[in-house]
């Protein structure tokens, strides 16, 4: 899928995004920082802490962040609708992924209770984050197939009695990473997205690769919390506020560059 990109940018900071030479830099008790900041109109300004120094940057999509932009917001706009030929199909395609060599019965099958769908129609548990965390599923489990089997079966650690179900839990995720980023808004308002949207520049499937990141990333830490179901909640926000951390990182150029990238490999 040509994950291979060139790194590009200067001292941590993404080409596209370009420092307020005209702004002054916060001091290091500036309280505000980390937070947006809105200066003027037609731009953002994003205080935020990279390596020891607080810097106000201004974010200007180019045409090739804005078109990838306006896809990424098209494919978190479609919801799941059982009568479409495709997404049956899609669905059908996340069956034969996970399990290959089980024939599927039916659409409407207890057997998708085994995936970690909540009923007999995994179509109704879409509606929190629609058609594209079908689409991050599918990717998952035929990109990183050996991590996604691991996860689906709970292969690794001592899991607890009651556990996560594992196709809800990555609907979840999908709709963690989108509130995370913020997508959905007109402007950008977070260092996160920022940085994300020069990374979707680079590589289309940057978001689906961030949702495989993500899912690994939130087993590990309920394996580390020792958590249960009643705990999902909490382990997903601290799997969000380690995606943050990462993505901020310096020489976090991809996704690929995240440390918790090697969980999937």
């Amino acid at each position: 899928m040509g994950m291979e990109k060139n790194h590009g940018g200067c001292m941590g900071i993404p080409p596209s995004i370009s420092k307020c030479s005209h702004f002054s830099v916060g001091t290091a008790d500036d309280s505000t920082c980390g937070s947006p900041r809105w200066i003027g109109k037609g731009f953002s300004c994003v205080c935020m802490k990279k390596k020891a120094s607080y810097e106000r940057i201004c974010i200007n999509l180019t045409p090739s962040q804005e078109e990838r932009l306006q896809r990424l917001k098209h494919r978190m706009n479609v919801y799941f609708d059982s009568s479409r030929r495709d997404h049956q199909d899609a669905l059908r395609a996340l069956w034969y992924a996970t399990y290959p060599n089980k024939q599927l019965t039916s659409m409407v099958s207890d057997q998708w209770k085994e995936m970690g769908w909540q009923g007999r129609d995994p179509s109704t548990d879409f509606r929190g984050a629609g058609f594209i965390s079908l689409e991050n599923l599918l990717f998952f489990a035929k990109t990183f197939s050996t991590s996604f089997q691991r996860l689906l079966n709970k292969q690794c650690g001592q899991r607890a009695t009651w556990e996560y179900p594992f196709a809800v839990a990555g609907v979840n995720i999908s709709f963690m990473i989108m509130k995370m980023l913020d997508l959905q808004s007109t402007k950008t308002r977070t260092f996160v997205r920022a940085v994300f949207i020069q990374m979707l520049s680079e590589d289309e499937w940057a978001f689906d690769l961030l949702y495989c990141v993500a899912f690994m990333v939130m087993d590990k830490q309920w394996l580390e919390k020792n958590a249960s179901y009643m705990e999902f909640n909490e382990v997903l926000n601290s799997t969000r506020s380690q995606l943050e951390r990462e993505l901020l990182m310096d020489d976090v150029m991809r996704i690929e560059d995240m440390p918790s990238y090697n969980l999937l490999l």
